[in-house]
């Protein structure tokens, strides 16, 4: 990496840990090993009203709203609500929360989703608004299954950082013929070689 990007890099995470703090310093609950970027759009003026459980993450450009002002000049009054997420949950790039919900352990939420109700544990979620499609263990499962026949890319192979012409070739002409996955990112980040995430 060029000094440019390991000084870039530096930037973002005092960027993410100053943002972190200030949203703690406001009353907003964010646990442990949390991936948060600085893309999720947070209610700040209500922020004291969300919580995010330990190990969840978030794709990027996704919002977290704890008010509603639409009736606000008909009724001179806006809607407030809790935003309350349990551990281990995962949304996908531009998913909407709003206010008023709680979304169970252990659930997933498809990219672009709108959240306008309580999720149960144990779930995937996706669409607007959105509706539980399938238990979480019958997600893992059909991609278990796929891992089987799937191209598999070892993290510290594949990843931005260890990505030569030749993996990129590699990776184009065998994601030709189907999808595949990216293996041990996940390890990676528990070990801190990957992501930026709270402490």
């Amino acid at each position: 990496m060029s000094i440019a990007g390991m000084i870039r890099e530096k930037l973002d995470v005092w960027r993410l840990r100053r943002r972190w703090e200030n949203l703690r310093a406001l009353g907003m609950h964010i646990g442990k090993e949390v991936n948060l970027p600085l893309s999720t759009w947070i209610d700040t003026a209500h922020c004291h009203l969300i919580s995010i459980g330990d190990r969840c993450g978030f794709g990027s450009s996704c919002a977290i709203l704890t008010h509603d002002a639409m009736p606000n000049e008909y009724l001179d009054a806006t809607r407030v609500g809790k935003v309350t997420i349990h551990e281990s949950c995962h949304f996908g790039m531009n998913t909407v929360i709003l206010p008023g919900v709680t979304i169970g352990p252990r659930v997933v939420v498809g990219a672009g989703s709108v959240v306008h109700k309580d999720i149960p544990a144990d779930s995937v979620a996706a669409g607007n608004p959105a509706k539980v499609i399938c238990t979480l263990q019958e997600y893992l499962d059909r991609h278990k299954e796929a891992m089987k026949t799937a191209p598999l890319f070892p993290f510290y192979e594949y990843s931005q950082e260890y990505l030569t012409p030749e993996k990129i070739r590699f990776m184009q002409d065998e994601l030709a013929k189907s999808s595949g996955y990216i293996t041990g990112g996940y390890t990676a980040m528990q070990q801190g070689k990957s992501l930026v995430r709270t402490k």
